[in-house]
């Protein structure tokens, strides 16, 4: 009995959760979340890469407009395009869409990092966007050779 009432519960949450979705849908807002968060342990002292996707499962899209970390007064965001890097101001998060970020492609640069991260710590970022409030995202510290699982 205490199964069935604990899986009951769990679904009365969720559909909760998913009727706000469908209501932020329907009112053309955007609904962000953030997975895939990584990075990987910095070869120098003073610059890290970060990689992540934002998803957007609402009716408009968002931007992506800067990134803060207690890691770096100095973080940016770069496209890479025939293999060279591009600073840029903003990336889109489509309505219905995600932005990725990841190796050879869009992604964030850590100037001038106040320490060196070690693996297996977490560093917080906190992802600033044109219409949504601001996301914190916790992000594991990997070896540089990690690779994420598609």
């Amino acid at each position: 009995m205490a199964g069935v009432l604990a899986l009951v519960t769990g679904l009365s949450g969720f559909a909760l959760t998913a009727c706000g979705t469908d209501d932020d849908k329907k009112a053309g807002r955007p609904e962000l979340s953030v997975d895939g968060a990584y990075l990987p342990q910095p070869p120098t002292a003073d610059i890290a890469a970060g990689y992540l996707s934002v998803r957007n499962t609402g009716g408009t899209a968002d931007e992506l407009t800067s990134v803060t970390s207690a890691l770096s007064d100095d973080v940016t965001m770069h496209t890479t395009e025939g293999g060279a890097m591009r600073k840029v101001t903003a990336f889109e998060v489509p309505a219905g869409g995600r932005l990725d970020l990841a190796r050879g492609g869009n992604h964030l640069m850590l100037e001038k990092l106040t320490r060196q991260p070690k693996v297996g710590e977490t560093i917080t970022l906190t992802l600033h966007f044109a219409t949504s409030p601001a996301v914190e995202v916790k992000v594991p510290v990997k070896p540089t050779s990690y690779l994420p699982e598609d």
